[in-house]
């Protein structure tokens, strides 16, 4: 063949074989090392895949960014990961590009551009869009491509970032590599679609399917996609044909595949084949290439090597990483004193707390640029469900107030992913019910990019949800409690304001705090009370609790709308003659347990409340601290009270009786003091 005839550029096609031997030696030397036992993790071989990521690498650069799967160690050593910390990440060495905390499956790069890599199958997409926001807010030409694999096609995450991505023609590429293996699963097994890239035309986006297999063609396909997407004219879905000749986990073939299957993969791979093809065209002598390969090969070795060299993460990191603060992490027998707000001043406007949420919003808008809003129905007129965010889209616009599909998987992933780019999206979750739909994003994602990437990556996003509950008529699906969802989740903040004043506060220190944080707004409390507010910027410290009655005899520790049944019981037990202090806990992680312990060594007598169902709940945790710490100086034990153990009841009389009220919180109290 002449150079001529092969429809690329000679020099081009020698790069991308140049990744692809690199490549291919770093999966050999896995696989050898894994079946020796030299060394030992977790691996998905890649092998018959090179192709796709060595041709990309010669049509990007470090500024685009990168999202891959557990499955992407290919695309981590094309995009220009360093090979050492690539492994001493592996292996859990705190030279690890990500200090050992993630491991293969969750390397962060930012200096190479691979943002995020997710275990989590279909996850990915949605953060995608999110770096795809930033990019296209700060005008910049990045791409952002998201790699995942066939079976990824049939999670709901990925269509519903698709759909958004179409709607707002986003800088994003949809990088489905189809290796005709779901995990261990064929493609007809698991669909019916007769291919994968038309499901973009489905959605208004272009889709494209390519053979990635060949990298002529796949680079003639790429470039046309790369460039119609930098220059702005909205997503592409590329569907890239190849072949996984490995198993879904470990080493060697593909044991699921037949033997004639596996025959005619290793015919197609994509590394032998353009290793024959330079030579057949005379682009590349033997020696040439054999001399490249080595190199490849010395490489690799290096970083082995030294990467086993390198000294394991220490136990001493645990805790570092969780959030930008160490503090911050509740620990047993650790319980910071941290300085409450000092006294408000400037002018003050009455607001409910609906206003005052828009009024935090608005001051963050104004002063930062990067902050922006996105949820369902939050644009105007409605300015969300409960009108919190009135006004804010005809001051700020569409792309800073952002009505959203009812997606709330695509809603979250784009917050994480342009908080990751640097942005400080408020990411508005109608009902905290719904968080069940995107808690992977959540959990998996918001909770823990920080500490899987050993702080090189963090997400700056502010959540709120509203609440239901204590008014009837919402029934089991909109009126739940779900706060021990979040606190039991390490690396993400909690805060559940009880008043206008404490919503505005805690609201703007949410969004300038470096760490996600969920606001918990409860529907009861929105439009019933009334304060006056500084109109201007002021900030409630997260993990600083309040007191909001000072008593004697007991402790009542609540948060949220129970802060009011708290007082109103306080009120009724102090006719008598039993005086409780009231603590409005305000956030829930950082937790403040050194005002909590003051107080109730000074009563000797504590009653958690909280709306949330009893068993399990945040008073049983607080209650147990309590209960440790203070045990020789307690008149009685700790105790608590909560809903019972039901959903939620659209009766309001069953509702009432279910969840903790001024009556039953004064007769839990009365119990106690006996």
């Amino acid at each position: 063949m002449q150079q001529g005839n092969l429809g690329i550029e000679p020099e081009v096609l020698k790069a991308i074989y140049g990744q692809m031997a690199r490549i291919r030696a770093v999966d050999k030397a896995v696989q050898a090392g894994l079946s020796s036992g030299k060394f030992m993790f977790t691996y998905w071989p890649m092998t018959g895949q090179e192709c796709i990521p060595a041709t990309i690498s010669q049509l990007t650069t470090s500024r685009d960014y990168m999202i891959t799967t557990y499955r992407g160690i290919h695309d981590q050593v094309a995009k220009g990961v360093d090979l050492y910390g690539m492994f001493a990440e592996a292996l859990g060495r705190e030279d690890g590009v990500n200090k050992g905390k993630g491991g293969s499956p969750h390397i962060s790069d930012p200096s190479s551009g691979s943002m995020v890599t997710t275990a989590i199958v279909g996850a990915g997409a949605p953060i995608a869009n999110g770096l795809a926001i930033a990019a296209k807010e700060r005008g910049e030409d990045r791409v952002t491509i998201v790699n995942f694999g066939d079976g990824a096609t049939s999670i709901g995450a990925v269509h519903e970032a698709m759909n958004l991505a179409g709607a707002w023609k986003l800088p994003v590429i949809f990088m489905c590599q189809n290796n005709t293996w779901g995990e261990y699963t064929r493609i007809p097994t698991y669909t019916a679609s007769p291919n994968f890239f038309g499901r973009a035309e489905a959605l208004g986006f272009k889709g494209v399917q390519l053979d990635g297999n060949d990298p002529a063609a796949f680079y003639k396909g790429m470039k046309e996609v790369i460039d119609y997407v930098r220059e702005g004219k909205g997503p592409v879905f590329v569907e890239a044909m190849t072949y996984r000749l490995g198993p879904h986990a470990g080493v060697g073939d593909n044991y699921n595949a037949t033997k004639d299957e596996l025959a005619a993969g290793k015919e197609r791979a994509p590394y032998e084949k353009t290793r024959a093809l330079l030579l057949e065209a005379g682009i590349s002598s033997e020696d040439e290439l054999t001399a490249l390969e080595a190199a490849a090969k010395a490489e690799v070795d290096d970083a082995i090597a030294r990467a086993l060299e390198s000294k394991v993460t220490p136990a001493t990191e645990t805790l570092v990483d969780v959030f930008a603060d160490v503090d911050s992490v509740p620990k047993r027998s650790h319980y910071p004193v941290r300085e409450a707000e000092g006294e408000f001043s400037g002018p003050t406007e009455t607001m409910t707390m609906a206003q005052a949420i828009q009024s935090a919003q608005k001051a963050a808008m104004t002063q930062n640029p990067e902050v922006f809003l996105l949820g369902e129905d939050v644009g105007d007129p409605h300015g969300g469900a409960f009108g919190t965010n009135k006004g804010l889209e005809e001051e700020f616009g569409d792309r800073r107030v952002r009505a959203t599909p009812i997606a709330e998987q695509a809603i979250i992933g784009a917050a994480v992913g342009s908080s990751i780019a640097g942005m400080n999206p408020i990411a508005e979750i109608m009902f905290s019910d719904f968080m069940g739909v995107c808690l992977d994003q959540i959990a998996n994602h918001a909770a823990k990019q920080r500490y899987m990437s050993g702080s090189a990556t963090h997400a700056p996003m502010t959540i709120r949800m509203q609440l239901g509950g204590g008014m009837g008529g919402f029934g089991a699906q909109h009126s739940q409690s779900l706060e021990a969802w979040l606190t039991h989740t390490p690396g993400i903040k909690v805060a559940f304001p009880s008043n206008p004043v404490d919503a505005k506060g805690l609201l703007l220190s949410a969004i300038n705090d470096p760490d996600p944080v969920v606001i918990l707004e409860s529907i009861m409390l929105l439009f019933t009370q009334k304060d006056q507010v500084p109109i201007g910027d002021y900030r409630i410290p997260l993990g600083v609790a309040k007191v909001k009655r000072e008593g004697t005899d007991v402790t009542l520790i609540t948060y949220g709308w129970q802060v009011g049944q708290c007082l109103a019981a306080a009120e009724e037990l102090a006719k008598e003659g039993i005086n409780a202090e009231v603590i409005d806990l305000r956030s829930l992680v950082p937790i403040d347990y050194h005002r909590i312990l003051q107080s109730v060594k000074k009563t000797g007598r504590a009653v958690v409340v909280h709306a949330a169902v009893e068993f399990c709940g945040m008073g049983a945790e607080i209650c147990s601290t309590i209960n440790e710490e203070l045990w020789d100086k307690l008149k009685g034990p700790a105790v608590r009270l909560g809903a019972e153990y039901a959903p939620i009841a659209y009766s309001k009389i069953i509702e009432t009786n279910q969840v903790p009220h001024a009556a039953s919180i004064a007769a839990r109290v009365r119990a106690v003091v006996k």
